[in-house]
């Protein structure tokens, strides 16, 4: 079995379980990634599974408390499908989704592609090359029983607990101007929590957290490509949800995003 073959098979495994809604313990030995690099090999093969273009980038683990949690030392991305996304206050289906939380998220739409260059990126770079600012709900998941224990290379082939996004709109604030970093948010479900957080939660700043994205895929020779978003991670605890909630994060002056999951 070649290499391309091993990290295609381990990807069909990987895409039946999210599919089918079931868990797996681990990858079979025979096919499962050892390092960084090739995770994303595995999760490269997710795109010919999308019948769009792919519509952006998420990051895991973003905070130290995060990346405690799943015993890693640094974030990792994953790629958001085109049918996994819906526009804000829409409804996504529950499922069999394992984690059961949601999370509130700074999203960057570029403006322009950033192609992959030996030097990285600076945070400033970055987001001149950013046409808006989304605000934005993700409900991640994992297709691995135990997520915590698998290690960072299998929790990036399992494309880093990707699975349902919620877009909100473009903000009208001149968000260019804020200290995002201090930024506040509350994430809500009707009747029952809030969790708040800021944008510092997000390795220090969204804006670092979006230049990280564009020097990892830089690294890994990909284009962050022209109208593809990135969102850059939770900015507050994730909020437990349950199937009927309608889940609700207010980003204030930049704007509210909700969804119902039914």
């Amino acid at each position: 079995m070649t290499i391309d073959e091993r990290f295609s098979a381990a990807s069909d495994l990987l895409w039946r379980h999210w599919q089918d809604g079931t868990r797996l313990a681990t990858l079979p030995e025979a096919v499962r990634p050892e390092t960084r690099a090739e995770g994303y090999q595995v999760q490269a093969h997710l795109e010919r599974r999308s019948g769009a273009a792919l519509f952006g980038w998420k990051i895991a683990a973003t905070s130290l408390a995060g990346q405690a949690h799943i015993a890693v030392d640094g974030p990792l991305a994953g790629r958001l499908l085109r049918e996994k996304v819906v526009e804000s206050q829409g409804e996504l289906p529950f499922g069999a989704n394992h984690m059961r939380v949601a999370e509130a998220e700074f999203a960057f739409r570029m403006g322009r592609d950033l192609r992959p260059r030996p030097e990285p990126y600076s945070v400033e770079e970055a987001l001149a090359a950013v046409d808006t600012l989304h605000t934005a709900i993700e409900l991640p998941d994992s297709r691995y029983e135990d997520f915590t224990i698998v290690g960072a290379p299998q929790l990036i082939a399992d494309n880093a607990c990707a699975h349902l996004f919620v877009i909100g709109p473009a903000t009208t604030a001149r968000w260019r101007e804020i200290d995002l970093a201090n930024h506040h948010a509350a994430l809500t479900v009707r009747g029952k929590q809030t969790h708040h957080g800021q944008g510092a939660n997000v390795l220090g700043d969204p804006r670092i957290a979006l230049a990280w994205l564009v020097n990892e895929l830089s690294g890994l020779d990909i284009t962050l490509e022209t109208g593809q978003i990135v969102t850059t991670g939770t900015c507050v605890v994730p909020l437990p949800i349950a199937p009927g909630d309608a889940i609700v994060a207010d980003f204030g002056l930049l704007g509210e995003v909700s969804v119902r999951v039914v």
